[in-house]
């Protein structure tokens, strides 16, 4: 059991990890001032949510620090979905990989609520009104520019026709899933509850779900896209100068 929790929290975090560092590279390119602060103001919280479930990984058998765990691990042993992994792109890309992402987190720490694991309950009262606020300004922003006109329409759509199949991957089931069932409600339950909680949003959009998509399905098992070598290379480059460094 140990070792299934560590793995469901290995994956939450380095998700966050990974799309925080992704957020942050909107720093100064964003199409407004607003967004700029926008997304790197939840690069900061995915970030944050990182540490803390590092934090927790560290704090059970045999784990290790923060930061060495999060910069030092070969890239077969992160769980990040592929998702989390690709470039920015257009911004009509990154909102809606954002408007996703935000409302599979929202749900799933819902769920740990009445998680049987304290400390992931405990974290998930933590961050639950930081999720609102990110869900909130995803919403807002994908319900303008799903109606803004033909050209926007059609951006957005083609965003989410690129987003869907790569979002399905965040519920990649794994093997034994049902044995956390005191944890959480499982992967299958949570793409079900995400669903519900993005298809009104996207009704309003005037934006319809793709009826054929493909999960994009192995981040889960060590499987990655050819983007995440160059990102791990470029975030941990001063940590791996002296891993040892006080600071």
């Amino acid at each position: 059991m140990e070792n299934l929790i560590k793995e469901l929290v290995t994956k939450m975090a380095d998700d966050a990890l990974i799309l925080g560092h992704r957020n942050s590279e909107w720093t100064g390119l964003g199409p407004i001032m607003e967004e700029d602060i926008a997304f790197s103001s939840m690069a900061q919280d995915k970030i944050g949510h990182a540490w803390a479930l590092y934090r927790i990984l560290q704090e059970m058998p045999g784990g290790l620090d923060p930061d060495q765990f999060a910069f030092l691990r070969p890239e077969s042993e992160y769980k990040c979905c592929h998702l989390t992994e690709m470039p920015i792109g257009t911004y009509e890309f990154s909102l809606m990989r954002h408007f996703l992402f935000d409302h599979a987190e929202t749900v799933r720490y819902n769920s740990l609520l009445d998680s049987g694991f304290q400390p992931l309950q405990q974290l998930a009262k933590k961050v639950k009104g930081e999720l609102k606020y990110h869900t909130l300004h995803a919403d807002a922003w994908v319900m303008q520019l799903g109606k803004g006109g033909e050209e926007s329409h059609k951006k957005m759509q083609a965003a989410l026709d690129n987003c869907f199949p790569l979002a399905l991957g965040i519920f990649e089931p794994g093997p034994d899933d049902a044995l956390l069932s005191e944890i959480y409600p499982g992967e299958k339950i949570l793409q079900e509850r995400w669903l519900d909680s993005i298809y009104p949003i996207l009704t309003k959009a005037a934006l319809n779900i793709p009826e054929k998509a493909t999960p994009a399905y192995g981040g889960r098992y060590g499987e990655h896209t050819r983007h995440l070598h160059a990102l791990l290379e470029e975030m941990g480059e001063v940590f791996r100068q002296d891993p040892a460094a006080a600071w």
